[in-house]
């Protein structure tokens, strides 16, 4: 099946070849039909199968019908994301998708000037792609109005969940058309997924690429069974194995991260990190450096698990296991990309056994053993660091919705959302 049997406009459909895409990804191919048709879209499916374009393709086919203008301040289309990274990864894309067109694409997102953002936002935007966080500081000061926005995607939504946005999606969602388009997209459904489309979305069609949990067939998945003080030594010699080669390690917290990447810089590995004692611009920096191959090795906190779309990344190394095994299928996600192969390899110390026992139960296997036996650990040991679920982004940090303000003080709209409480940025 080719796009232009999707009924997307013949514009869209050379611009994806313009680009060398030329044929749908299974997400794709689902989605986008009911989409076109105005349903709401509640998709699930793997990392890196394309669901940026299940969702942006028929905005914008949607939105090129329009014709007019968005007025001043006004929004006509929505997409919220998690993170900074993520955010900017589909403000990209969708910019390359609209090429030639009249649509405008904006992104609003914390750790950049507001000011600027505000004056992007005076002249009005076909899509808008924005954290919760500051798109709540933007409509605080009026420098934004959602009343005309007719479409509205929510992408990563259990993240959103996990890291507390649940409360300004509880304010924003009210303030667009009241007839409008919802889709919903996600690697993975927990319980509170169906009570926040039953909330959100109306009559939506589920569409399902990848059971709960699934990772992609290509992703060659190991553990190592090594102590903490061995696993700084262990990662530089595997690193070394493999020079030209692109890899992302992961780190469980800021300080950590920062400390791993100097030590694997002064062993002579190409490296940078991003976490969130950096500010946006060294993380954008870092990221575009990755992207082009200037440095090899990036290490990261959890910021970066949905943000990074780089298909030449082929190791993913969990150097610390993360404390929300959900996040592991994020990681290692950023590996394989539309289509390719990688390798996902990670490092587990006594204490953290049962996160890899939490992460065996959600992706539904046994991961190989590449070297070490399994630690036996007393009963009711609990491993250290021990967080509560959502604080991925590496020690406890606070969401990465780039708005650096509290939300606002209303009671969870979905049982079961996690309480937000006051933490330092991850």
């Amino acid at each position: 099946m080719d796009f232009d049997m999707l009924g997307l406009s013949p514009k869209i459909v050379s611009n994806l070849t313009s680009l060398g895409i030329t044929e749908p990804t299974p997400i794709q191919k689902q989605a986008i039909p009911h989409a076109m048709n105005g349903r709401d879209v509640m998709g699930l499916a793997q990392t890196g199968t394309g669901k940026t374009a299940a969702f942006g393709l028929p905005l914008i086919h949607a939105l090129s019908s329009i014709g007019a203008k968005p007025k001043p301040k006004s929004v006509h289309g929505l997409i919220l994301a998690p993170t900074r990274e993520l955010a900017n990864q589909i403000a990209e894309n969708l910019r390359s998708y609209t090429g030639g067109s009249h649509l405008s694409v904006a992104i609003v997102v914390g750790g950049v000037s507001i000011n600027r953002q505000i004056n992007r936002l005076e002249r009005g935007v076909d899509l808008l792609v924005a954290t919760p966080g500051r798109l709540m500081d933007l409509l605080d000061r009026r420098a934004v109005s959602l009343s005309e926005a007719r479409f509205l995607v929510l992408d990563e939504a259990d993240q959103m969940l996990d890291l507390g946005f649940i409360h300004a999606l509880r304010k924003i969602a009210p303030l667009l058309a009241k007839e409008r388009q919802t889709m919903l997209f996600s690697a993975t459904m927990p319980k509170q997924m169906n009570e926040i489309a039953s909330a959100y979305l109306t009559d939506p069609i589920r569409i399902e690429v990848a059971r709960p949990g699934q990772t992609a067939d290509n992703i060659e998945q190991s553990v190592h069974y090594i102590a903490q003080t061995e696993k700084q030594t262990l990662l530089i010699d595997l690193l070394k194995k493999h020079p030209g080669e692109r890899a992302l390690v992961f780190g469980r917290t800021k300080h950590g991260s920062e400390k791993l990447m100097k030590n694997l810089d002064r062993a002579g590995l190409s490296t940078a990190s991003i976490h969130g004692n950096k500010s946006q611009g060294q993380r954008d920096r870092a990221i575009a450096a990755f992207k082009a191959g200037d440095i090899k090795v990036l290490v990261a906190t959890d910021v970066a698990a949905r943000g990074i779309d780089i298909p030449e990344v082929m190791y993913v190394y969990n150097y610390d296991l993360p404390n929300v095994a959900e996040n592991y299928i994020h990681r290692i996600g950023r590996t394989a990309r539309a289509g390719a192969s990688g390798q996902a390899i990670a490092f587990c110390a006594p204490d953290e056994m049962s996160y890899l026992k939490d992460i065996e139960k959600v992706v539904k296997q046994k991961i190989d053993v590449a070297s070490g036996r399994p630690w036996e650990v007393p009963a009711g040991m609990k491993p250290a660091g021990s967080q509560r679920r959502g604080g991925g982004g590496g020690g406890g940090g606070k969401p990465q919705h780039g708005g650096g303000r509290k939300p606002m003080g209303a009671k969870p709209a979905v049982s079961g959302a996690p309480k937000r409480r006051r933490r330092r940025a991850a």
